[in-house]
């Protein structure tokens, strides 16, 4: 009569397991071992459609750009520049390759991005992040690995094996919504990559107008130095001489000394200007040696009106459309938490014993915990109340992108109207008097002690002038930054570098 094969999953029966052997089919099946190749049978469908899906979760991989693609279209729609990711050693020699070439020319708002894209660090850290969120999202498209467990008792002359392989089935069945979380969560680095690139951007923009304005300010301050120190010399020698009193000798030494005081403090500041364009651009000690324009880029003629402003926010915004996505990501995440409330863990396995002696044993094992004490009602209202907690601080970050795009636009006019008006109407005013003034020096009507002071005046106008324009850049900065990327700065009128501490102050 012919043999039939043995089970896949049963020891041969020459290894000396005769029982192991199917049954003749003319022999009489006993109930037990009917029951016994049942589960053998189940057992063998169970390993083989976990390891069918192993197999398939194993196509989950990793995508060839890292995810940062989508970063630098978000970056460049918002900054109108591309953002730099330097993951291996041959992209970061090309990063300072290029950032060589830009150094080698007077920097520009637009280079001084293309630099901070280049050579920020805490950029390029924050990028890396990215990494980390695609492996999360790898290994949620994955199964996880199976499980063994041995186990071996022996005493009188017979040891007993036990063996056991499981399987995670209840991570298998929520893949494909753990996976869709994972997925919104991957495209929230995504975004926020991209909010920091955008953030870099404005920063070295901000610098970059703070330093060429420091650097002008300093300028003046020494022209203010020089027309000091000369009218005081002048009067030192005119009273020696007994042409001028003490009283008004002593008024321009005063004036001299305050002169001094503020050159300094304004070359100190061009400094501070500079180191800080250097840490956004995130330059090297073998890197400082670029070039500053002599001055702000002029006045535009006519200031910039954006449409539907407030919602162009809402639509652009990186910290909005964030929120937006953490919201859709908790929300999902309710469903899948609603929809295994009552199952903690499940696991289904693989298992078979042998005993010194007798036939081997196979069967299979499943791991439930019992909802006997926890029904999984916390785990709802935790998440439920997440998902209002990421309802309201999404509503909270849509109310203050529309208060600051108002507020940033506001700041924007006032500084454009007050740097127009120095343009159009201070400056010119200023030279007119000095032309004036020095009519009357030539015809002999006025003294060069007042030459002096109309100099003094006409330079304090010009130094207002340079802050009016630096606040002007600073704002229009703000604005975009509120526009599109998230919460912008404080309006450059606040900051350490407003006319409070100008240089040429001390004229008046």
């Amino acid at each position: 009569m012919p043999h039939k094969p043995s089970h896949p999953l049963r020891r041969d029966a020459a290894a000396g397991h005769p029982s192991d052997m199917d049954p003749s089919p003319s022999a009489p099946v006993h109930p037990a071992t009917r029951t016994a190749r049942t589960a053998r049978h189940d057992a063998t469908r169970l390993a083989l459609s976990a390891l069918a899906s192993l197999t398939l979760t194993g196509c989950a991989s990793f995508s060839d750009d890292g995810g940062f693609d989508a970063v630098q279209q978000l970056t460049h729609e918002r900054t109108g520049q591309s953002a730099s990711y330097q993951a291996t050693h041959q992209q970061g020699e090309l990063a300072r390759s290029r950032m060589a070439e830009l150094l080698k020319l007077p920097l520009t708002p637009d280079s001084a991005v293309e630099l901070a894209f280049l050579g920020n660090h805490e950029l390029q850290a924050s990028f890396t992040e990215l990494g980390i969120a695609e492996s999360d999202l790898v290994r949620a498209g994955r199964l996880s690995n199976p499980s063994i467990r041995i186990g071996r008792l022996s005493g009188g002359g017979t040891a007993e094996i036990d063996r056991a392989v499981m399987f995670d089935v209840l991570g298998l069945l929520t893949m494909p919504a753990a996976r869709g979380i994972e997925q919104r969560r991957f495209e929230q680095t995504q975004l926020r990559a991209a909010q920091a690139a955008v953030g870099v951007a404005a920063e070295a923009r901000r610098a970059f107008f703070s330093a060429v304005a420091a650097q002008q300010l300093a300028g003046y301050a020494a022209q203010v130095k020089d027309a000091a120190d000369a009218s005081s010399e002048l009067a030192r020698r005119m009273a020696q001489s007994g042409n001028f009193s003490a009283l008004a000798q002593m008024r321009e030494q005063s004036f001299q000394l305050d002169a001094t005081l503020q050159f300094q403090r304004a070359t100190q500041q061009a400094v501070a200007e500079r180191e800080r364009l250097v840490r956004a651009l995130g330059l090297g000690n073998d890197q400082l040696g670029f070039t500053l324009p002599e001055r702000l880029p002029d006045l535009p003629q006519a200031p910039a009106q954006p449409q539907d402003a407030e919602q162009t926010a809402m639509n652009k915004r990186l910290d909005v459309l964030i929120a937006r996505r953490d919201t859709e990501a908790t929300a999902q995440s309710l469903g899948l938490t609603r929809a295994t409330r009552f199952i903690n863990a499940l696991h289904v396995g693989y298992q078979n014993q042998s005993t010194t002696g007798e036939a081997r044993r196979d069967g299979y094992e499943i791991e439930l915990e019992l909802p006997l004490f926890d029904f999984g009602t916390a785990r709802v209202a935790r998440a439920e109340a997440i998902y209002m907690q990421s309802v309201h601080r999404t509503a909270q970050v849509a109310l203050n992108a529309r208060s600051q795009v108002r507020e940033s636009y506001s700041a924007y006019r006032t500084a454009y109207e007050v740097a127009r008006v120095y343009r159009d109407d201070v400056v010119p005013l200023r030279k007119l008097i000095s032309d004036e003034n020095l009519l009357r020096y030539n015809a002999m009507l006025s003294s060069v002690f007042e030459l002096l002071a109309d100099t003094r005046e006409q330079i304090a106008g010009v130094t207002g002038a340079v802050e009016s324009l630096r606040d002007h850049w600073i704002a229009e900065t703000d604005l975009q930054s509120a526009l599109t990327g998230g919460s912008p700065h404080a309006p450059a009128g606040n900051s350490p570098t407003s006319s409070s501490g100008a240089p040429a102050r001390a004229a008046h």
